[in-house]
């Protein structure tokens, strides 16, 4: 055992994981039962009414199934609430143990352009960061855009479709122009949200899935071959 953990650095501390798995169970649920309330209108308008009848802004190449819905709207309550209640945990966290800083803002140094046209170069070559390196840039930009941007924008635009809620606060209308444009934003980020998990999954399978896996899971990581390792920064 010793001599185990001789070979590897931590990784990740116990909060994080437990967000992080927590997040994923919940977001998987809101997928599947998202897909299931939309396709009993698979059609997006923009502005405050839509329906079958009226002109569509994006129209779905899916079939209408109005049996999934009730199941579909119970589950997405559900894990909408242990997703945002897990979300705003770990922000806290991440806040209060100086983690948001230390790992995830860029420095002045990463923002340059010929360090992000590096980073894009080597993405663009699967070239990834390695197991226990520092996050690049990019990465670092699409964590905060996700955590500080898209997470936002999903629940408000959530929010908005309830009609409780704009009861209470009209002014959601005015952020998103309606509850139907409130329903196609909610859908565009969601996919958004999709494509930034494939690419985080694609990410994973490119450099080294085992110890990724691990490293999530027992909070230790392999040691690097090579460039600067960060270990106890990562922990804290």
């Amino acid at each position: 055992m010793a001599g185990r953990e001789g070979r590897s650095i931590p990784r990740h501390p116990l909060w994080v994981r437990l967000t992080h798995w927590i997040s994923t169970g919940a977001f998987l649920a809101l997928v599947v039962s998202g897909f299931a309330i939309l396709l009993a209108l698979p059609r997006l308008f923009w502005g405050e009414t839509g329906a079958n009848a009226a002109p569509a802004w994006i129209v779905l190449p899916l079939p209408v199934n109005l049996e999934q819905t009730g199941w579909g709207r119970n589950l997405h309550f559900l894990a909408a609430w242990i997703f945002v209640l897990n979300g705003a945990l770990y922000l806290l966290l991440a806040l209060v143990s100086g983690h948001l800083l230390r790992r995830l803002a860029p420095d002045g140094d990463q923002l340059r352009p010929r360090h992000v046209a590096a980073d894009i170069r080597a993405h663009l070559h699967l070239k990834g960061p390695g197991v226990a390196s520092r996050y690049n840039v990019l990465q670092k930009l699409a964590y905060l855009g996700v955590i500080l941007v898209l997470g936002p924008v999903m629940l408000l635009s959530g929010l908005t479709m309830s009609p409780g809620v704009t009861a209470a606060y009209p002014e959601l209308f005015t952020l998103f122009g309606g509850r139907q444009s409130a329903r196609t934003i909610h859908f565009l980020a969601a996919a958004l949200f999709v494509g930034f998990l494939l690419i985080h999954i694609w990410q994973v399978l490119a450099n080294g899935p085992l110890d990724l896996m691990r490293g999530m899971i027992t909070g230790r990581a392999a040691r690097a071959k090579s460039g600067p390792i960060q270990a106890r920064e990562d922990v804290r």
